[in-house]
């Protein structure tokens, strides 16, 4: 009852996100769960200190960032040679990523970029210029994403 009376002190009531930040993992999860399952704030977020407790926050269903998950997404993106995230929604279930291809798939036809299943391409984008790619009714995406 101590953290919720806390909480309405700081106006969660009327929150429509809430960034629980402590130095303490176990706290934020609750600080999280208790903002989202009790006031129904829509927007979520927890700082992370332990990957170890990464399980804990998938089990209260917040999402949550720190400094060694953020530091693994981020080498990734840089080793991967032109690949980036540039949305992920939920705790990772959903991503959009950004991928610049290499000079070597010219003339390559679009259906070739995302051959997996689950993958779907959601913009092109040539000369500064994002347009919406023309779905193909005969394409069937392959059984795993390589």
């Amino acid at each position: 009852m101590l953290a919720q009376d806390t909480l309405r002190r700081a106006g969660i009531e009327q929150a429509d996100a809430v960034a629980a930040v402590t130095s303490s993992d176990t706290l934020n999860v609750v600080v999280g769960h208790i903002a989202r399952t009790v006031f129904h704030v829509p927007n979520v977020v927890a700082r992370d200190y332990e990957p170890r407790w990464q399980g804990l926050y998938e089990a209260f269903g917040v999402q949550s960032v720190g400094p060694a998950s953020w530091g693994a997404q981020r080498l990734e993106e840089v080793l991967s040679g032109g690949i980036r995230t540039v949305f992920s929604a939920g705790n990772g279930e959903v991503e959009i990523y950004e991928v610049t291809l290499p000079e070597a798939w010219r003339g390559r036809r679009l259906h070739e970029l995302a051959s997996c299943e689950g993958c779907a391409l959601v913009a092109l984008t040539r000369a500064g210029k994002a347009v919406l790619p023309t779905p193909i009714a005969s394409w069937k995406p392959a059984t795993s994403c390589t």
